[in-house]
């Protein structure tokens, strides 16, 4: 009888560590929230509740579903008049600024990425005699980092001035779920496969939204779109296959990690997407981070409760007060990352905040292979300096190509698409 109770235990416990059914098992709970959200939705706009509604929740009920209908014809106006701002302050101010951005980027995504890999691939409490165990729950993870960037979002809108909301709030629910979604695979993903090998496959998704923006939008690319498209693929294959294969990994194992960072791709490309969209109404990007996060705390809660897996992270959280430390730590790097993410674009656009981003994915590999001994080839290294230089190359051709579209006049502005 006891060997006969052992065993069901035991496969519970596999399929509940399995990625894929955990991740249905997280869909299932947020579809439990959107569904009946969604039947809610489709009532109140069928009955005309805009025109025949009143009471203590018709504002609410006008906000979340309808909201004011007000689009914005210039998306980034916010953005347009904090760069105007900036032209006219001093080339020292804008030097310390640009400094600024730049440490608090390095410092909040650097921090986050080691401390993520941390987490997620090491374990808690081992002693001599005992080994330890490992944190499993990549959605409360994603929980706590999503608390305190609504929490810091919330503040942040409540003590500036803000742009007259517009959306409907429910419009934001599709973004928090696709963010919520890429979130996790990016979590889970490192079970299965390196920081390093993460890191350059997030580098390389321009890939991929090439070639579906060529397949599915007809979208044609510049020349040196394609090149440094190549030049990537060439460095990211120069890197996995010069890598010391880890006796510890099985093929389904690594099938896993590329399965989860094809994910986090998919997902990622989805909410910026829909991002882009929502930003015809006229709101600014902390405004786009409150919305994003009251779903996505509204979700990954309601999923964690339905899992009793809420319970249990503070479980071990309570076992082991390093953890703790460290998710807390994860959560502030992420929520005033995403601040200075924003700032840094309103004040220097977004080619500026590419390149400092570009530069700390390179000081994030360096760094993990410090801190956590993962070996690189020089082949491996080359693959690296490859991709990294070709994501420099895109930046700058980028750059040469608007200014070259300012000079000219419009009918003069040379066309080398394919």
């Amino acid at each position: 009888m006891a060997a006969s109770d052992v065993v069901p235990a035991a496969l519970q416990d596999s399929w509940g560590d399995f990625w894929l059914f955990r991740f249905f098992l997280n869909a299932a709970g947020y579809a439990s929230i959107m569904v009946p959200g969604f039947l809610l939705i489709q009532y109140f706009k069928r009955k005309n509740y805009l025109e025949t509604g009143r009471g203590i929740c018709f504002p609410i009920i006008k906000s979340c579903v309808f909201g004011s209908e007000a689009k914005s014809t210039h998306p980034d106006d916010v953005s347009l008049a904090a760069r105007n701002d900036t032209m006219e302050s001093s080339t020292a101010q804008q030097v310390l600024k640009l400094l600024f951005c730049a440490a608090g980027l390095q410092a909040s995504y650097l921090t986050w990425g080691v401390l993520q890999e941390r987490v997620m691939t090491r374990t808690y409490g081992a002693t001599e005699t005992n080994p330890g165990e490992k944190f499993k729950d990549s959605q409360f993870l994603v929980f706590m980092n999503r608390i305190l960037a609504f929490t810091v979002a919330g503040l942040y809108c409540a003590l500036t001035k803000q742009p007259r909301h517009g959306a409907p709030m429910y419009k934001y629910s599709f973004a928090s779920l696709s963010n919520i979604l890429s979130s996790w695979c990016q979590y889970e993903a490192l079970k299965y496969i390196s920081f390093p090998t993460q890191v350059l496959a997030k580098a390389s998704k321009v890939i991929p939204v090439m070639l579906m923006g060529k397949l599915v939008s007809r979208k044609s690319y510049e020349y040196w779109e394609y090149l440094t498209a190549v030049l990537i693929s060439v460095g990211v294959s120069m890197f996995l296959l010069s890598s010391a294969p880890d006796k510890h990994l099985s093929t389904v194992t690594t099938f896993s990690g590329v399965v989860l960072l094809a994910g986090y791709i998919v997902f990622d490309s989805f909410t910026s997407n829909w991002q882009d969209a929502l930003f015809t109404y006229k709101m600014s990007p902390v405004q786009m981070m409150f919305g994003v996060n009251v779903f996505s705390c509204l979700f990954t809660m309601g999923s964690l409760l339905e899992q009793g897996a809420l319970l249990e992270s503070a479980r071990f959280m309570a076992r082991h007060s390093e953890f703790a430390v460290h998710a807390v730590l994860l959560s502030i790097c992420s929520a005033f990352g995403q601040l200075f993410i924003f700032y840094t674009i309103n004040q220097f656009g977004a080619a500026v905040f590419t390149i400092i981003m570009t530069l700390r994915q390179a000081f994030a590999i360096l760094l993990s292979c410090l801190i956590y001994g993962h070996a690189i080839t020089v082949v491996g290294g080359l693959g690296v300096a490859v991709v990294f230089m070709a994501l420099f190359l895109r930046v700058y051709a980028r750059s040469r190509m608007k200014k070259r579209s300012k000079k000219l006049p419009a009918s003069e502005v040379p066309v080398q698409k394919v």
